[in-house]
């Protein structure tokens, strides 16, 4: 497994219990030493420490982007320094635009005088994301289990920062077993996560990542429920034959039909009967209501923050679901 408390996503150096399951408080103390001073990001400079700031201006003219740190030092980023793509393409003007009142990592290159004869910071994001990317990115391997960051949402997926403003995507059906119409449905803007390599590109540098291999089995989720139990789910789709009724993320059931309900209702559902070896558990609608607040995700991790196999279906169900991480085969040479 490589470091992942090296390379965070952006946020998570100034941003104190962000990143779920993962101790920040040291990297935040160093980063809020190395900000809060000229002295601090002279030693980031001389020691090539990655910082974090925010953005706070953007000169429409030039792209460039200023920086303000926690000492009230400024930065500057030049346009060909805000965004690096291993593909070696161009950044989009807009990527830079909307960078500003967010956190941003960077390398400290160097200070310089500006024309009211202050010092800023020169700084360079490309060179802290292409650091990520060598050292940590390209090492990754399908079932590395990492911290990431919702950046944005589209209806096929969701796209999150992995390191550094690195962005990586999850398709919308590997976000949960439990099916969702759209992204919003499981995660917010900013929202931080973790998330499971799916497949690492070397040739492209493009990186996909599930989620709804940690959100547990059939079996771990069920496990929270029993039958005689009232309680709230939301509705997810309504068929001719009945209503999926979502309990957890990676656990549904089946409810009679019912006209007065549809998909992102919130309900109250009376568990009749949980059938492992079906993989099945039949609900009775009690009544419509407003979707309950959704609460953190809960995480089944294993030890080493890694997994090779995941079988979310029960031994004994002869339906197999599962998701095997395996390497990406590289081209035999002659």
């Amino acid at each position: 497994m490589v470091n992942t408390q090296q390379y965070l996503p952006e946020g998570a150096l100034t941003l104190p219990h962000l990143i779920p399951c993962t101790d920040t408080t040291n990297i935040i103390t160093e980063n809020r030493f190395l900000t809060g001073s000229l002295r601090g990001l002279e030693t980031a400079c001389s020691q090539g420490k990655i910082v974090e700031g925010t953005a706070v201006l953007c000169d429409c003219q030039t792209m460039c982007l200023t920086v303000e740190f926690s000492g009230g030092i400024r930065g500057r980023i030049e346009k060909d320094e805000v965004c690096y793509q291993p593909d070696g393409s161009s950044g989009k003007e807009i990527a830079i635009i909307t960078r500003v009142g967010k956190p941003i990592q960077c390398r400290v290159m160097g200070f310089a005088k500006g024309e009211n004869g202050e010092i800023y910071a020169r700084l360079s994001r490309r060179e802290a994301q292409k650091e990520c990317h060598i050292r940590y990115l390209s090492h990754l391997t399908p079932g590395d289990i990492i911290p990431a960051r919702v950046t944005h949402m589209e209806p096929f997926g969701a796209f999150m920062d992995i390191g550094c403003g690195m962005i990586a995507l999850a398709t919308v059906d590997c976000l949960s077993v439990s099916r969702i119409a759209h992204p919003k449905d499981r995660f917010s803007p900013g929202e931080c996560i973790l998330a499971v390599v799916k497949q690492n590109d070397p040739d492209t540098g493009r990186i996909y990542m599930s989620t709804r291999e940690l959100f547990g089995t059939w079996e771990e989720n069920a496990a929270e429920f029993t039958p005689a139990q009232t309680v709230t789910g939301i509705v997810r789709s309504t068929e001719e034959y009945g209503v999926f009724v979502e309990l957890t993320p990676n656990l549904a059931g089946l409810a009679e039909p019912r006209g007065d309900c549809q998909p992102g209702d919130g309900c109250a559902v009376y568990i009749k009967s949980i059938l492992p070896e079906r993989m099945k558990i039949k609900l009775v609608m009690i009544d419509v209501c407003d979707p309950p607040q959704r609460s953190s995700a809960r995480y089944y991790l294993p030890r080493n923050r890694h997994m090779d196999r995941w079988q979310y279906s029960p031994q004994r169900c002869e339906r197999i679901i599962e998701t095997v991480f395996a390497p990406m085969e590289l081209p035999i040479s002659n």
